[in-house]
């Protein structure tokens, strides 16, 4: 019986003391050649629409024995559990650096406790759009480790070396905030447990330059009472161009018997903008119960009011019927 494999592709982008800040998963690192001043920790590249770029990227081995990688450039995004920093794969399509930079070998094998350097070439093509085109340029194992069960996970693993690629031009920043929505949740009976609040927005970049967007969340509650004013910190640091993250926060203490008007801010350097939401805290166990209650009372006041009804009329006295006069009778008239 044949295998159902999923293939899982495992990229570490991260930012370890290995050398020149290298990306690396503790096998093999993947970093910029250093320049004639200094280690550099990423690609920081800029260009005019229609101009190439070189540079050299180095592959080092950490392991005792040879390893061979497919090298690629990729775009990169936000992901969006988190927000995250994250290319794209091999099989993807490919529209900024993915698109425009090339390795000047697609296969490379390193051996053992050895680096080896490769050029690549980034030609950004006349039309380009102005702004900050962010990627990476990826070695990838293309060795699929198999697992066991009919259902066999397979994984691939990648490390890439971030670029930041700025086409000249203007730059524009600019933010959004939308879909904010609250979800209010609290114990049944007030007093016994804590009331929490879910606030879940939409924050997206729609500008051409990354930004580090700072959020700000503020609730009034009745007569403009402060109910909460904090900064959040589960924003993604960088948020790449054109991408869109889903954002949850977790509000603890949220008011139980209060009407709040929840305001979102993101800001980021040139960008500022606002969402507001409003949510109604009732103890609905305690509102069903006085209606319950009101409902109860006021069957009972209606009966109430019907048996008097009754009563009245039962002893009220029948109104006397008045004989009717009866007409005298004529006699006879006597005869002379």
């Amino acid at each position: 019986m044949r295998k159902l494999y999923v293939l899982l592709l495992g990229l570490m982008l991260a930012w370890q003391a290995t050398p020149a800040h290298a990306a690396d998963n503790g096998s093999w690192s993947v970093y910029p050649v250093a320049s004639k001043i200094a280690a550099r920790p990423y690609f920081y590249l800029s260009a005019d629409p229609g101009r190439t770029v070189t540079d050299k990227v180095a592959v080092q081995n950490r392991t005792g024995g040879p390893l061979t990688f497919r090298l690629y450039a990729a775009d990169a995004y936000n992901t969006a559990r988190d927000g995250g920093f994250a290319v794209r794969t091999l099989k993807e399509r490919m529209s900024g650096v993915g698109a425009w930079a090339k390795p000047a070998k697609d296969r490379v094998t390193v051996p053992g406790h050895r680096t080896v350097t490769v050029p690549f070439t980034l030609r950004v093509p006349q039309g380009a759009e102005p702004g900050d085109h962010p990627g990476a340029i990826v070695a990838l194992d293309e060795r699929v480790d198999a697992g066991s069960g009919s259902l066999a996970l397979g994984v691939q693993r990648a490390v890439g070396a971030r670029v930041y690629l700025r086409v000249s031009g203007p730059t524009l920043p600019a933010l959004s905030v939308g879909q904010l929505h609250i979800s209010h949740h609290q114990p049944l009976i007030p007093g016994i447990g804590t009331g929490t609040a879910t606030v879940s927005y939409t924050l997206r970049n729609t500008g051409n330059v990354t930004l580090d967007p700072k959020v700000e969340l503020k609730a009034r509650g009745l007569f403009g009472r402060t109910l909460l004013d904090r900064e959040l910190t589960r924003v993604p640091s960088e948020l790449l161009p054109g991408q869109r993250v889903r954002l949850t926060e977790t509000w603890s203490g949220a008011p139980q018997l209060d009407r709040a008007d929840v305001t979102l801010t993101a800001s980021a350097p040139g960008t500022r903008q606002s969402a507001s939401a409003s949510f109604l805290a009732l103890p609905w166990l305690v509102v069903a119960l006085v209606f319950v209650a009101g409902v109860a009372v006021g069957m009972l006041l209606v009966r109430a009011r019907r048996g008097r009804v009754r009563r009245s009329a039962r002893g009220r006295p029948s109104p006397r019927v008045r004989p009717t006069p009866s007409r005298p009778r004529s006699s006879p008239s006597a005869r002379p």
